[in-house]
């Protein structure tokens, strides 16, 4: 045994819920063992009490694990992979040093009266799956009684899971917590053993890596103001195009803020020399600055992780002047993955497209789909199948919406971090909000507008009947024209689902 669980104290610190103490010498035993071939973060031991159910039901509820059904009283929805069934008869297997000790042996073919493995063949298998499994998780010390607690004929079980679930349905199944440790004494117990073969942190559709190495950034209105951690990362290294010159051999263009000193004259991106009175810009609208990402001051220091970095958020986002709200949240995953397929985005100067038309610009992506995009959206849809994972939630904004008289409704830039924090809240299951036909939007009150003077809330969060009857109309004729017969039904289903909703607004 390895010096960190030989040591009884470091055991104990692991230890979140109960005590070492309180368990049998031999029900400690099996724990200390399997803790050290499982390796969990913590350690809980059941009591089996109505506190702890409804700790473990709420924890599993912020998780998503599972759903309140508020019509009943403490009734609860649990939706697993559709491959999910009650047992896999070809992986239930019983182990024997003989097959005719638990299967007769069938004159051809394979047994339908169960399955065996050798001694051997267990082990192998055992030492592949087990170690590990429960990084990053708790496991979960259940005391149960098959039978009632003191019958003769009952049987009493320790079981080792990672899983709240199957300690809240092991609650209801058998007699299970505190009473069933204390009639184990000295005596003997089954030994259990589950995981569900998931360590945190996961290593598959969930973490995510920054492919690029750097930033490449439009140049116009970046300024000490508006993005100073731009500012001090493109000062060396960093290639600029299209920008205007000045002549002390510094970079200008519009929106910069900053002074010229005295005698500093510019030369625009025409390689012209330029002056405020010329009436055309001095830098081209989507000129550029390609600088390395390590000389951000506020870099993550996890940003070249191999391992990658867990997503709890995804972020779509649109320009669009008028109908589209500052910040909505999808309704659920697949319907997630629709408002990221029907993205539409006002033509910037990024486009070969003249004028400021909208475009369909689905995930921000268009250009740059490397396969079906049919098949792309059926790969994102196919990130809900995995049932332990933890899918991230999925966010629309707005930063450009207009009032009548085209001013910004919004005042952009670091502002933004102000939606990004109630994000981070609704991650958290911490902010409130407000349900609409798209999506769900901020309660009054749950942005933090404090020092931003006078924001038209209810203009930048309305949602028209009339706007949105009309985007679902292009959306759905976009979508079935462009992608065909390789749309997934669940995007299909979800045009229809808003449809239906914005009917009834």
């Amino acid at each position: 045994m390895p010096p960190q669980l030989q040591n009884g104290l470091n055991l104990s610190a692991k230890v979140v819920q109960g005590s070492l103490d309180s368990l049998p010498q031999a029900v400690r035993e099996f724990l200390e063992n399997n803790a050290e071939l499982c390796q969990p973060d913590h350690i809980h031991i059941c009591d089996g009490s109505e506190e702890e159910n409804g700790r473990l039901l709420g924890q599993m509820e912020e998780e998503g694990i599972l759903r309140r059904l508020k019509k009943y009283d403490n009734c609860w929805l649990a939706l697993t992979d559709p491959r999910d069934v009650a047992r896999i008869e070809s992986k239930t297997v019983i182990v024997t040093q003989e097959q005719r000790d638990t299967v007769p042996i069938p004159k051809t073919g394979l047994s339908q009266l169960g399955r065996w493995m050798s001694e051997e063949d267990f082990e192998k298998a055992f030492n592949a799956r087990f170690p590990g499994c429960m990084k990053g998780r708790t496991m979960y010390v259940i005391p149960f009684s098959m039978g009632p607690l003191g019958s003769p004929l009952s049987k009493i079980g320790i079981e080792l899971t990672d899983s709240p679930y199957v300690v809240a349905s092991m609650r209801i199944m058998t007699r299970m917590g505190t009473p069933v440790l204390e009639a184990v004494g000295d005596g003997e117990f089954v030994k259990c053993l589950h995981s569900v073969g998931c360590p945190l942190p996961l290593q598959s559709h969930l973490r995510a890596i920054n492919p690029e190495n750097g930033f490449f950034g439009v140049a116009p209105g970046t300024s000490v103001k508006t993005n100073p951690n731009a500012i001090k990362t493109i000062q060396k290294n960093t290639i600029f195009t299209n920008v205007a010159e000045t002549s002390d051999g510094g970079v200008y263009w519009e929106g910069i803020d900053e002074p010229l000193a005295s005698g500093v004259t510019i030369t625009s991106w025409k390689n012209k020399e330029w002056s405020s009175e010329d009436g055309e810009p001095c830098a081209h609208p989507n000129s550029r600055f390609c600088t390395p990402a390590s000389q951000c001051p506020i870099i993550d220091a996890a940003w070249e992780s191999p391992e990658g970095v867990p997503i709890e958020g995804i972020i779509f986002g649109g320009r669009r002047p008028a109908g589209v709200p500052l910040v909505y949240e999808a309704l659920s995953w697949q319907h997630g993955v629709f408002v990221g397929a029907a993205m539409r985005s006002e033509a910037t100067a990024a486009a070969e497209h003249k004028g400021k038309i909208i475009m369909h610009d689905p995930f921000a992506m268009r250009p740059f789909f490397g396969y079906n995009f049919g098949k792309y959206l059926a790969h994102w849809l196919s990130m809900a199948q995995h049932p332990a994972a933890k899918l991230p939630k999925i966010f629309h904004v707005n930063w450009f919406r207009k009032d009548k008289e085209g001013k910004f409704l919004w005042p952009g830039f670091g502002e933004n971090s102000r939606v990004l924090e109630w994000m981070f809240n609704r991650i958290d299951g911490k902010a409130s909000t407000k349900l609409t036909p798209i999506g769900y939007i901020p309660k009054e009150d749950a942005l933090n507008l404090k020092g931003l003077g006078h924001i038209n809330m209810m203009e930048l969060f309305s949602i028209s009947k009339e706007f949105w009857e009309k985007e679902v109309e292009d959306i759905e004729k976009y979508l079935e024209d462009q992608v065909n017969a390789d749309l997934p039904c669940e995007i299909e289903r979800e045009i229809l689902a808003l449809k239906q909703r914005i009917s009834q607004m």
